[in-house]
């Protein structure tokens, strides 16, 4: 597993990450999320040890600083953007495989995998921003390696590209290995995450199943259209419910459906329509993080 155990950072100005302690397993991908300016790139940057502060990550029992053949066994994507422009895509693979001590057919390997095999001799300052993308992640994949941290991945692929990736590292996760992603398409990672971290303010606000996070901070109401919403409405406030109007409908805060028809019933009205309409990922995302988003100047 990837253990992180107290990481801590604070800049000039407030903003960092206070206290964050999470593992992540092996064996699925694990989505990392939390609105603009959480710390998600400064969390990733402190476990990498980019980034001085206080507390530690280990990459099964070592620190990243430890880890012998460091592309063999953690593969990074950070910034996708840090390639020369005059060199090819070819070119920068071998180099980076160079320096790590991989063997050249790797990067033939990897050009494959990430569907750049046509433009491998083409510049990557000609690249569009989703190709410079796969790129990154052919040069975090090159060792093969056990571990891959990736800072949003998704980040100008187009549909068809964010589908491939889910399916790429679902299968790397089908392997056994360890997948840590941030993102900020919240609907993409409930597609494709199985547990979730997520900040807010630089604190952790969550770790566990995708699930039970939903669950969790998911709300669930009861949407009503009737023939006499006035009358309904009354009836379901003496009933103890709390009840509100949006447009034609009434929305009640709760999930019991049932409670609702007798409601309408005892009080005579016909109920042309009535369902449970229970909020998404993004929904439960900003209910959670709600609380944790305050001015970064709060910050110790």
């Amino acid at each position: 597993m990837i253990v992180a155990e107290g990481l801590a950072k604070t800049y000039r100005g407030g903003a960092g990450v206070e206290d964050l302690s999470f593992t992540v397993r092996p064996g699925v991908v694990t989505g990392f999320l939390g609105p603009h300016g959480a710390g998600k790139s400064t969390t990733i940057r402190l476990m990498l040890g980019l980034t001085h502060g206080r507390g530690h990550t280990t990459f099964g029992g070592r620190a990243y600083a430890d880890v012998p053949g460091p592309l063999r066994t953690v593969g990074v994507l950070t910034d996708a953007a840090a390639v020369h422009p005059a060199r090819p895509a070819a070119a920068h693979l071998r180099m980076v495989a160079a320096g790590g001590g991989l063997p050249a057919r790797r990067v033939r390997e990897v050009l494959r995998t990430v569907g750049l095999e046509s433009v491998a001799n083409k510049p990557a300052g000609r690249f569009s921003l989703g190709m410079k993308q796969r790129l990154g992640l052919a040069t975090a994949l090159l060792g093969d390696p056990e571990y891959l941290i990736l800072d949003e991945p998704a980040t100008g692929l187009d549909p068809e590209g964010v589908r491939w990736l889910r399916g790429l590292l679902r299968r790397l996760a089908g392997e056994g290995r360890t997948i840590l992603a941030s993102s900020h398409l919240l609907a993409e990672v409930s597609l494709l995450a199985e547990d979730l971290i997520v900040i807010g303010a630089g604190r952790l606000v969550s770790a566990g199943p995708l699930d039970e996070f939903v669950r969790r901070h998911a709300r669930a109401d009861v949407v009503v259209r009737a023939e006499n919403r006035s009358v309904l409405m009354v009836a379901l406030a003496r009933a103890g419910l709390k009840v509100r109007q949006e447009a034609a409908e009434l929305v009640v805060d709760t999930a019991d459906t049932e409670r609702v028809a007798a409601i309408a019933g005892r009080a005579g009205i016909g109920v042309r329509e009535l369902f449970v309409r229970r909020i998404g990922l993004e929904d439960a995302l900003l209910a959670a993080t709600a609380a944790a988003v305050r001015p970064r100047g709060d910050l110790p």
